[in-house]
C-alpha cells in the first residue's frame, strides 16, 4: 500500500511537470479560455502520466524480479529501455485513441488515417526521459547497497575472527595455569595455596577482559605484575622482572592479556633455573611496548599449542595495520606491541592507515570534482548556444528545452553524485552499520 501510495505522488507530480513543460513548448501556452478548458487538458496529462507510468512502473518491477547475472547490467538496460519505448508506444496509441473517439467525438478509422509518428515523439521522449534516470538511480542505488553490503560482510567476518581468537584465551590460559599449580603441588605445597588463591583473582580479570578488543596499557601492565607474582610462587629467584609503573601515555592501549602470553611464553621457551636466572623486562619504545628477555632456549620444548605470540598477531591485524614486531638475536628476544591511542572502527582504520588507497581515493574524488565541472561548463556554453540558434531560425517550436531540462535533470543528479546524496549517503550508511556493530556486539576498539 505503501509503494502504491509513493507511485500515485509520483505519477501526479510527473503529470503536472509535464503539464508545465509541454503547454510552455505549445504555441498557445498557457492561454485557457475557461477553467473548464483548463481542468481538461491537466486531466489529460494526469491521464497520460498514470497510465504511462504506471506501465512503466510495473514492467521496471517485473524485469527487476528477474534472475539477473552479475554481468547483465549492459543486458538489463537495453533490454529495460526498449520495453518502455514499445510499452509507451501502444500506451500513447490507445491513449490518443480514447481521447479521439471518445472527447472528441471522432470515429476509429479517422484516427488511424490521421495518426502521424510525430504525435508521438513528445510522449515518447518525456516518458525515455524519465526512464532513463529511474535505471541510473536504480543502478546506482544498487552499487551504493552492494558496497555496504560488502563492508558489513567483511565487518562481521573480521569480527568473528576477533571473537575466535578471543575465545582461545580463556581455555588456554586456565590450562596453562593449573600446570604451573600442578608443578608447584610438587615443589612447593605452601606456595601452591597461595597461588590458588591469586589465580581467583587474575581470572576474573582474564575474565572481565577477554571481551574487549583493547585495554588500557596501565590495566595490562597492573596485570602483568600480578601475573608476574605467581610466577615468582613458583620460580622465586629464578626469574627477574623490570616493569614501568606507568605508561607514559594513559589513554594508550593494547589487546588484552598480551603482556600475559607473552611473559608466559619467555617463561616456556626459555631455561629458568637458579644458575640461569631468566631476566624479563617490560619497557616502552616509541609507539610500542616491548617486552624482552635473555635468550637461553631449553633444549627440550613441549609442542606448542600455538595459541600465544600467533594470538596477539592475528588480533592486531584484524584491528589496525600496525605490526606486532619480534627481534630475535643471539641472547635477547625481544616483541614489541603497538600501543594505539584513536579510535577507529575496523574498516575505518584500515583506510586511514593504508595510504595508497588513500592516495586512489583521493585521486578519484578529483577526477569526479573534475568531471563535474567540465559536465557544468560545458552545459552552461552549450545551452545558451542552442537558445541562440532556436532563436535565430525559427522561434515558433522551441526546442531547446528538450536539451535544456534533459541535460539538466543529469546535471542535477551527477552533482547529487558527486557532493550530495550519494556520497554522504555511502558514507552514513556505513557509518551506521559500523554504530550498530559497536552497540550491539562491542565490535569498535580505541
Amino acid at each position: 500500500m505503501k509503494k502504491l501510495r509513493k507511485a500515485i505522488i509520483l505519477s501526479f507530480i510527473m503529470g503536472a511537470a509535464i503539464f508545465a513543460i509541454g503547454n510552455a513548448l505549445s504555441s498557445n501556452g498557457f492561454n485557457f479560455k475557461t477553467i473548464n478548458e483548463f481542468l481538461i487538458n491537466f486531466g489529460l496529462y494526469q491521464l497520460y502520466s498514470f497510465v504511462l507510468g504506471f506501465s512503466n512502473m510495473y514492467f521496471f518491477d517485473f524485469m527487476d524480479t528477474r534472475p539477473w547475472k552479475k554481468n547483465d547490467t549492459i543486458k538489463r538496460i537495453i533490454i529495460g529501455i526498449a520495453g518502455s519505448t514499445i510499452i509507451t508506444l501502444i500506451g500513447l496509441f490507445f491513449l490518443r485513441a480514447f481521447t479521439s473517439v471518445a472527447l472528441y467525438g471522432a470515429s476509429f478509422q479517422d484516427f488511424i488515417a490521421n495518426e502521424k509518428f510525430q504525435y508521438y515523439q513528445f510522449g515518447l521522449w518525456i516518458t525515455l526521459t524519465i526512464v532513463i534516470i529511474f535505471h541510473f538511480v536504480y543502478f546506482y542505488n544498487k552499487y551504493q547497497q552492494n558496497k555496504i553490503k560488502e563492508q558489513k560482510v567483511i565487518a562481521g567476518t573480521a569480527s568473528a575472527k576477533f571473537d575466535a581468537l578471543k575465545n582461545q584465551l580463556d581455555p588456554h590460559f586456565l590450562f596453562n595455569s593449573l600446570n604451573v599449580l600442578t608443578s608447584l603441588i610438587e615443589e612447593n605445597p605452601e606456595n601452591a595455596q597461595k597461588f590458588t588463591t591469586s589465580l581467583s583473582k587474575v581470572y576474573r580479570y582474564v575474565l572481565e577482559q577477554k571481551n574487549k578488543e583493547l585495554v588500557s596499557v596501565d590495566e595490562e601492565l597492573e596485570f602483568a605484575k600480578t601475573y608476574m607474582s605467581l610466577l615468582k610462587m613458583r620460580f622465586e629467584d629464578s626469574i627477574i622482572f623490570d616493569i614501568p609503573e606507568k605508561a607514559s601515555n594513559p589513554e594508550s592501549k593494547v589487546v588484552p592479556l598480551s603482556l600475559q602470553l607473552l611473559l608466559e611464553n619467555a617463561v616456556k621457551h626459555n631455561t629458568v633455573t637458579p644458575s640461569r636466572p631468566l631476566h624479563i623486562k617490560i619497557y616502552e619504545e616509541g609507539t610500542s611496548l616491548v617486552v624482552e628477555n635473555n635468550l637461553q632456549p631449553k633444549q627440550i620444548i613441549k609442542k606448542s599449542s600455538g595459541v600465544g605470540l600467533s594470538n596477539i598477531m592475528q588480533r592486531y591485524d584484524l584491528l589496525t595495520n600496525k605490526k606486532v614486531t619480534i627481534n630475535k638475536e643471539a641472547n635477547r628476544f625481544a616483541v614489541a606491541i603497538p600501543m594505539l591511542t584513536k579510535q577507529k572502527s575496523i574498516m575505518e582504520t584500515r583506510e586511514h592507515y593504508n595510504e595508497q588507497d588513500a592516495y586512489y581515493k583521493a585521486k578519484k574524488r578529483v577526477e569526479e570534482i573534475k568531471g563535474f565541472y567540465g559536465n557544468l561548463i560545458s552545459y552552461c556554453m552549450v545551452i545558451p548556444f542552442l537558445i541562440f540558434i532556436n532563436y535565430r531560425t525559427y522561434w515558433g517550436f522551441q526546442w531547446f528545452w528538450f536539451p535544456l531540462l534533459g541535460w539538466g535533470m543529469g546535471l542535477v543528479f551527477h552533482a547529487f553524485g558527486v557532493f550530495g546524496y550519494g556520497k554522504s549517503w555511502e558514507e552514513r550508511k556505513i557509518q551506521e552499520i559500523l554504530e550498530k556493530e559497536k552497540s550491539s556486539n562491542h565490535k569498535t576498539w580505541n
